[in-house]
């Protein structure tokens, strides 16, 4: 018998060094018999069997026969209770694995140990399809066979790592670099600036920079550009580095100048972008599509839209990105006509649309609700296959249809897809929202756990407002548990969502408790708790926090105005009322629709109708908004035909009243129980103006005229609600 065969003595008894290598007496013993129960193995004979330092591995014991002292540690961890003395077959002993070739190339490939070329073609299609693990296995493998690595190979890893945004295997392969002896190659250095940069370590990135020779531009502009995607809160570095790029004499070439504009209009600072494009001209660079295309960008984003213009009308050869620049700079602007209006010329100029500008113009023509035009769009997708395939243009097709009220179609292109997302499944999510099928809505999200895709960030953001529609606060309690699992709380958007959500759901508390957690906020996060409490009925409390937000870090904007403005009408605190308006001229927010409308509101209630009277006279460009406010001004007055008069003068200087307009002036009509003048308005809002009518215009006009005694004609419209609704 093999000694590799033999069985070992199994004993939880505690045994001394001594007794663990010399052989148990046992076998000696000429009266013992084995019990063939006990037996794993046969044995042949107990004299042959030989007890060697394998024997004292066997529960993966290292060998320990030169430390007494680990062998007295080893022991001490076997376990404690006794059982009966018994044989059975020694397993084998596990040994170390060594490193082999195989180990190095997995997916059944050849040995390259004769061929480097080979293995860093290898090396770079791993790169190529993002398997980093599999990279560095053979980089292992080429470090041990003493095959050295090129920095061709070691840029196409940098950029996988880039691409991934994997920190952790940028540093590894920094460490690679560093034992291939190519630290210093400065081709290497401005790679691993630019990797450091773009996964987020801009002091790892310095560190490398340190050593770069100050001269060459490129790991410069390798800097320059983690600032900039580093997004507004680098702002300042990035121009303190474009500023000693010019103090050392750096010769900066378009890039470098187009990362710092990218950083200005990120931080929308107009004034260093205007001096940025005089220094363009200054250094003869002005002419450059692409510099022109990124001062575009930045002025729109700062707001400049006639300088834009200007800039645009001045290239005389214009591609199809300074075309996409401008309409998504009229997008940003929420300029959705002026949008719409360069994708008509850029097709008379022969250009068609790529899939940037595709999905940049199918969110703007939802927004306009331009159904005929989103199908043209559509039908040109259909015709490009290769735009037909790709996921963000069927989520924007998605998109469009459900914000133009055609579910059907939307629903038509998510189930046509061969391919579904997160994203294609959010953005029918948000069409049920938006189209009032909440129920809907919050069953996809069931669904699309069913067909295996994981909620993200916005997928909850766009959930949790028809958890608060539906007041369905188990529900909004299970995302929010999610929401925490996955570590999206600090996420102010779901943080805020959150507040809202529980604040329609009559627990003000968990708003609380959400927003006091809350380690940063901004003036969102702030409304949402003004109008958390507006919501349950605690107005003064929702002054309290105005307050509160008016001493923080954070001034109110105009959204919050106009909430403090509507808390003020229903307190009839005019002192207050005055002071926020005060406040309103004084940042110009007067000239925004919304916060003007809240003014004559709020000046109505007060019964000062003259004040409202003079506040809407004021507004440069009345739109449906201040004409609403001032019929409703009228109305809290108790002067009804002068609000009905209004509404027919509104009509007649050719403004169009919205869905709010006809709740407000059928209100009017049933307070002041004008059953004519109402059924007149109703036809006029069903028939003349294809406004769809809501269960609140029904049951303003049907308990009109069972007041005033035609319960025939209510009759009538009860029949008309029960089969439109």
């Amino acid at each position: 018998m093999n000694a590799a065969d033999s069985p070992l003595v199994s004993t939880s008894a505690h045994l001394s060094p001594k007794t663990l290598l010399i052989p148990s007496n046992s076998f000696n013993n000429s009266n013992f018999k084995p019990s063939s129960t006990r037996l794993k193995t046969p044995l042949k004979s107990p004299k042959n069997l030989i007890f060697s330092e394998k024997d004292a591995q066997a529960l993966s014991l290292p060998l320990h026969s030169k430390n007494p002292h680990a062998i007295y540690s080893d022991i001490q961890t076997t376990p404690s209770k006794p059982t009966k003395t018994q044989f059975r077959t020694r397993p084998k002993s596990p040994k170390k694995k060594p490193f082999l070739e195989k180990d190095a190339f997995p997916m059944s490939l050849p040995l390259h140990t004769k061929n480097p070329h080979a293995i860093y073609s290898d090396i770079q299609r791993f790169a190529r399809q993002g398997k980093l693990n599999e990279a560095l296995t053979i980089l292992d493998y080429c470090d041990q066979q003493g095959i050295p690595v090129n920095s061709t190979t070691f840029s196409s890893l940098l950029r996988a790592c880039v691409i991934s945004k994997s920190l952790t295997h940028g540093k590894q392969i920094h460490v690679h670099i560093r034992v291939n002896g190519l630290e210093n190659n400065e081709f290497l250095r401005t790679k691993l600036v630019h990797m450091y940069t773009s996964c987020g370590s801009l002091e790892d990135a310095r560190g490398v920079f340190d050593g770069v020779s100050p001269k060459s531009v490129y790991p410069w502009n390798a800097l320059l550009r983690g600032n900039v995607i580093s997004g507004r809160r680098h702002y300042m570095q990035a121009l303190s580095t474009f500023s000693e790029m010019r103090e050392l004499g750096v010769e900066l070439n378009v890039y470098s100048f187009s990362c710092m504009i990218k950083s200005f209009a990120g931080a929308t600072a107009f004034r260093q972008g205007l001096k940025a494009h005089a220094l363009l001209i200054k250094n003869g660079l002005v002419d450059s599509a692409i510099l022109r295309t990124s001062l575009i960008d930045m002025y729109f984003k700062c707001g400049k839209i006639k300088l834009a213009r200007l800039l645009f009308e001045e290239i005389v050869e214009r591609d199809i990105v300074v075309w996409g620049a401008m309409i998504a700079g009229f997008g940003h602007n929420r300029l959705q006509r002026e949008a719409l209006e360069y994708l008509r010329w850029m097709r008379r100029e022969g250009i068609s649309p790529n899939s940037v500008i595709l999905t940049t113009i199918l969110p703007v023509i939802g927004e306009v609700g331009a159904w005929k035009l989103g199908r043209e769009v559509h039908a040109h997708v259909v015709k490009t296959k290769s735009y037909s395939k790709q996921q963000f243009i069927q989520s924007a097709l998605i998109d469009m249809y459900c914000k133009c009220g055609d579910m059907a179609s939307g629903r038509q292109v998510f189930y046509a897809s061969t391919v579904r997302t997160a994203v294609s499944w959010t953005a029918l999510m948000s069409g049920y929202a938006s189209n009032g099928r909440l129920d809907q809505a919050l069953r996809s999200i069931a669904w699309m756990q069913q067909e295996g895709f994981k909620p993200d960030v916005v997928t909850v953001a766009t959930v949790l407002p028809v958890c608060a529609g539906l007041r369905a606060l188990r529900q909004g309690k299970e995302i929010h548990c999610y929401a925490v699992k996955n570590g999206f709380l600090p996420n102010i958007s779901i943080a805020t969502s959150l507040m809202v959500m529980y604040s329609k759901c009559e627990n003000i508390g968990y708003s609380l408790k959400i927003f006091d957690g809350m380690d940063r906020r901004n003036v969102i996060s702030w409304t949402a708790m003004i109008d958390s409490h507006v919501e349950n009925g605690f107005l003064h409390e929702a002054l309290g926090v105005f307050r509160s937000m008016q001493l923080s870090k954070h001034r109110p904007d105009s959204v919050a105005m106009a909430r403090i403005l509507s808390i003020c009408g229903e307190l009839e605190n005019l002192k207050l009322g005055k002071e926020i308006h005060g406040q309103i001229l004084k940042k110009d927010f007067e000239s925004i629709p919304f916060v003007s409308a809240e003014i004559i509101k709020m000046y109505g209630k007060f019964g000062a109708i003259t004040k409202a009277k003079l506040a809407f006279k004021v507004i440069p460009a009345k739109g449906s908004m201040a004409w609403t406010a001032i019929i409703e001004a009228y109305g809290y007055n108790g002067l009804y035909q002068d609000a009905i008069n209004l509404f027919h003068q509104m009509r007649s200087d050719g403004l169009t009243p919205n869905h709010y307009t006809f709740k407000a002036i059928l209100s009017i009509c049933e307070r002041a129980e004008l059953a004519d003048d109402a059924c007149i308005i109703f036809n006029l809002m069903t028939q003349r103006y294809r406004i769809k009518a809501s269960d609140e215009h029904y049951s303003s006009i049907i308990e009109l005229l069972n007041h005033v005694g035609r319960t025939e004609d209510a009759q009538r419209f009860i029949q008309m609600r029960s089969v439109l609704l």
